[in-house]
């Protein structure tokens, strides 16, 4: 697969806000076994879905970033500097996808890929926004630095949920990208442990944390709940 052959449409951040429906209603024993189904079915699938894209499958190429690509914009938001625009990084790694998935042999390699290039990406944003700050004098805390373009906070959010969210971006990195993969887009602790490569037990102790820590972070700034 050629870089020309293929394109993703990476959806701007906006789109991807505030959407994913919740996953884990409370269930009975009788519809526990339903569920599980349900699960191996949706992992069948997937595995197929990826199977075709690493084969070059357009079609299956544009349904797997579909699919990923709401937890990869979290992933984003817990590692990019603050001013970066999450469009852009989404557009990034959508071209990653484009030029590099073919590479890849293993389909249970997608989620960590998918990680690593967003968290790259994030990375090198933070270092070439360093580096242009220092080349025009200002710092990334000056507050006429470009520090307006779009976040990946939505300007609808009420402005406590705003500091909230950029106190969350203050959480250590083994609480930050799971509380927002949680709180941001609703995924099941399975979800999350299956993208972060953790068991779901660590998963709920590390969201558990998260969320605590965040309460003492707004305590501290005076942020109501």
């Amino acid at each position: 697969m050629t870089q020309t052959e293929h394109r993703v449409d990476y959806e701007p951040a906006e789109a991807l806000r505030g959407s994913a429906p919740a996953r884990e209603a409370s269930c009975g024993p009788d519809g526990e076994g339903v569920i599980a189904r349900f699960e191996q079915a949706a992992r069948r699938s997937e595995d197929r879905e990826a199977r075709a894209a690493l084969a070059g499958d357009e079609e299956s190429l544009q349904a797997l970033w579909k699919r990923h690509r709401r937890w990869v914009a979290a992933i984003l938001l817990a590692h990019k500097p603050r001013w970066a625009d999450l469009d852009d990084l989404l557009q990034e790694v959508a071209l990653a996808v484009v030029r590099k998935m073919h590479e890849l042999r293993d389909p249970g390699a997608v989620r960590p890929w998918l990680r690593t290039v967003a968290i790259n990406a994030a990375h090198a944003a933070g270092r070439s926004g360093a580096k242009r700050s220092r080349d025009i004098g200002l710092s990334e805390e000056d507050p006429h630095a470009e520090r307006n373009t779009r976040s990946g906070i939505s300007p609808g959010v009420p402005e406590a949920g705003r500091r909230l969210m950029e106190l969350a971006m203050e959480l250590p990195d083994g609480y930050r990208e799971p509380l927002l993969l949680k709180a941001v887009h609703n995924l099941s602790y399975r979800e999350i442990g299956s993208i972060l490569g953790l068991p779901e037990t660590t998963i709920e102790t590390r969201i558990a944390r998260g969320r605590r820590q965040l309460r003492e972070l707004a305590i501290e700034h005076g942020i109501s709940e």
